[in-house]
């Protein structure tokens, strides 16, 4: 049997007995590896420590008994912490709010299995865990504007070329040493869309406090405070990076929202932030942030 089929074995089991105490031995045994192989098959194929994977898989679950209105508690001793604290400690690390945020926000229907399989064909290199869900105030960028079209899905080729000529070019170097921006990470928003030719503005920028020493050459934009799911790509190889966030994209459209008690608010804006985790200085696998604007799907029954 083919050693995804394998690992897919054993994320069935750990859904099918969140509510218990799994280890590693016991996956181990099911896949028919060694405890070391295993360890090293698993971080492989879905791109986080097998015992780190549980864990969130059962705050994944808790999400959901949090929407229903159990106690936190309750909830807490359910899944395997021996504190009210420590499950809100996990819950924070991993959401980035405490449980009583996720009362209002937390989507709706039932936890979906893990599809392996899936997600390979998406080419996203590893699990895509439920996002956070942050409230942001509003905040400025200033960066370059490259016009492009969704057309032949141009967009594909065109915004990952423009990102190479500005780095030739040293425009983002330029950014940072003219903008003062007060956190390092680079910002790709779309803006300006025309429905009738598929045109649109992408911009490559920084976040500024004030657009103060902004250049002639420059593109300033004001972006509107708004609830984010934040989503976090699997980290890959950097010659998978570009696909693995083609993928992420395709299972926040076809995956997540169908599921989520949520809809895109298209009043604001949607943008990838790229940090410290896309440095190859810095990193061998490389991540990156997806910031979805999102309002609650109003209910069609009175």
């Amino acid at each position: 049997m083919h050693y995804l089929n394998l690992i897919q074995n054993t994320l069935d089991y750990i859904d099918f007995h969140i509510l218990e105490k799994i280890t590693v031995e016991e996956l181990a045994k099911i896949a028919g590896f060694s405890t070391y192989h295993f360890y090293k098959v698993f971080n492989s194929f879905v791109g986080m420590p097998v015992m780190e994977y549980i864990t969130r898989r059962k705050l994944q679950y808790a999400l959901y008994d949090l929407s229903n209105g159990k106690k936190v508690l309750d909830i807490a001793l359910t899944y395997g912490f021996e504190t009210h604290a420590g499950f809100t400690k996990a819950f924070k690390k991993s959401f980035g709010y405490p449980p009583s945020f996720y009362r209002i926000h937390a989507p709706i229907g039932p936890l979906k299995k893990v599809d392996l399989k899936k997600l390979k064909e998406n080419k996203t290199g590893g699990i895509i865990m439920e996002p956070k869900i942050i409230q942001r105030d509003s905040f400025k960028i200033v960066g370059y504007e490259f016009k492009t079209t969704l057309r032949n899905n141009a967009h594909s080729r065109d915004i990952p070329a423009f990102w190479d000529q500005c780095n030739i070019e040293g425009k983002e170097a330029k950014l940072y040493e003219t903008q003062f921006p007060p956190r390092h990470g680079e910002y790709g928003i779309c803006v300006n869309t025309n429905m009738e030719t598929d045109e649109f503005s992408y911009i490559l920028g920084v976040e500024v406090l004030s657009f103060d020493h902004a250049m002639i050459d420059m593109y300033t934009l004001d972006v509107p405070a708004a609830t984010y799911a934040v989503f976090t790509t699997p980290s890959v190889e950097d010659h998978d990076f570009v696909d693995s966030i083609q993928g992420t994209w395709n299972y926040i459209l076809e995956e997540w929202f169908p599921n989520s008690g949520y809809e895109i608010d298209d009043t604001k804006l949607d943008f990838e932030f790229y940090d410290e985790r896309c440095h190859p200085w810095e990193y061998s696998k490389f991540s990156m942030e997806i910031y979805v604007p999102i309002q609650k799907v109003e209910s069609t029954y009175s």
